[in-house]
């Protein structure tokens, strides 16, 4: 939620033998582990839709963002499907840029989605995106570690835990990181976490006259400790890594903990993929002690039809079926339910077989719950989100800041320095875009 310009897997194409006058849906994704499931398990849909050929365009979250916004600014039609957050859902369709999600197959069940994830991708109670998957953050840690180290982690931890588990836990010595953050500047990379931590330090983006607050002792102490964190704890590079490489860290037994989207908790449990997949524990994401507030996110990846597409009906059935209870069935058939797509739909929560699969599925359900996006911080704000700010201007905002603090984390400038850039430029681009409206 990534500076680089870097295209993965660009136009990675999965091409169908279809009937010759077939549609071709263009669709515009993200490089995560879920997204590229989906892709390999779309023979089904297929089956179901011979007239429908799909075409993928698989990108790096940062570049993802980019080039979807670009798009549907310039209404140039060149996906038929996007995949995109629930920041930019809200915004896009109140500027008639996305078709309503409506008139779905009966057995979809638009009542099961999570009220919490379905009410972040309404406009006046009418569905614009439909949830692939829904998440917020929790703490992941190796409870082998930690037992080693001494330490124990709280299910409700507070900041203080985390710093003294971290010490335990580093062995740098054996490659072994006490704790792993994000630290690749973006909105949605760094920003993601460092506003969740900032939400639980008490602090918020802007005052209720929208003057920025970097310059209060908040924001300075969120920094600090998260410098901290990093510099002392956290593995080298770190202002590089973003969601993906700390996975790929954790998997490989590099992180003591790693505070992230609980959507990664199917991957880092994956005996598969991740060689510490016994040995993992789950926490709330952690609060101050003094503040009263776990701060937190509240993030979805969504499937949403442009405007400018001329497929939309084939464009309806493909949303439908990947966001489907019976998409979630054919994963757990493939993959087994640990791997069922998280975080959008009630029953999945009341489903015994999920549960038993999935030890984290109790402690994601609740830190989803527990998220506030109209009070994300203890104090009065003007705007909504938890992780984010529900404006336009965020998106830029956000990942200019997002680089002043990673550029803190490489040691190229200070925290106060960075702090007092983020001020500058954020008031800047405030007064040019007419705040307070």
């Amino acid at each position: 939620m990534r500076l680089h310009t870097i295209l993965l897997g660009a136009c990675s194409v999965v091409a169908f033998t279809g009937a010759a006058s077939a549609e071709t849906l263009t669709i515009a994704t993200v490089n995560n582990g879920d997204m590229i499931r989906m892709q390999k398990l779309t023979d089904d849909f297929t089956a179901q839709h011979p007239d429908i050929d799909l075409e993928w365009v698989t990108l790096e979250e940062n570049v993802l963002r980019q080039r979807v916004t670009t798009d549907i600014a310039t209404n140039s039609g060149q996906y038929d499907v996007l995949t995109i957050g629930n920041y930019e859902v809200p915004i896009w369709a109140k500027q008639n840029w996305l078709l309503a999600i409506d008139d779905l197959p009966a057995d979809y069940d638009a009542a099961d989605l999570l009220p919490a994830i379905a009410g972040g991708l309404s406009v006046d109670d009418t569905l614009y995106a439909a949830p692939f998957y829904g998440e917020s953050a929790m703490v992941m840690y190796r409870t082998d570690l930690a037992e080693k180290a001494g330490v124990s982690i709280p299910s409700k931890p507070k900041w203080v835990d985390i710093k003294k588990a971290a010490a335990a836990m580093t062995d740098k010595d054996n490659g072994i990181y006490g704790i792993c953050l994000r630290g690749k500047a973006g909105w949605g990379e760094n920003m993601a976490f460092l506003g969740a931590m900032s939400n639980s330090y008490g602090a918020r983006w802007f005052d209720m006259d929208w003057k920025p607050q970097f310059d209060t002792p908040e924001w300075k102490a969120t920094l600090t400790d998260y410098l901290e964190l990093m510099n002392n704890y956290g593995p080298p590079g770190a202002s590089s890594n973003g969601f993906n490489e700390n996975l790929a860290l954790f998997q490989q037994g590099k992180c003591g903990m790693w505070i992230d989207a609980t959507v990664a908790a199917s991957f880092v449990t994956d005996p598969d993929e991740s060689k510490v997949a016994d040995n993992v524990g789950f926490a709330l994401f952690p609060e101050k002690g003094d503040i009263g507030n776990r701060g937190n996110w509240l993030w979805s990846w969504n499937l949403a039809i442009p405007a400018s597409t001329q497929k939309a009906d084939a464009a309806k059935a493909f949303v439908a079926w990947a966001t489907s209870k019976q998409y979630t069935d054919l994963v757990a058939k493939q993959d087994g339910w640990r791997a069922a797509p998280p975080g959008t739909r009630t029953s999945l929560y009341k489903n015994a077989d999920y549960e038993k699969a999935a030890p984290f599925a109790e402690m994601t359900l609740e830190s989803i719950n527990a998220v506030d996006t109209k009070k994300p911080s203890v104090q009065e704000i003007p705007y909504t989100g938890a992780q984010f700010v529900s404006i336009p201007e965020f998106q830029g905002i956000g990942t200019a800041v997002g680089q002043q603090f990673s550029s803190a984390l490489a040691g190229n400038v200070s925290a106060d320095q960075a702090l007092s850039n983020a001020q500058q430029l954020t008031s800047r681009e405030m007064m040019k875009a007419g705040y307070p409206k």
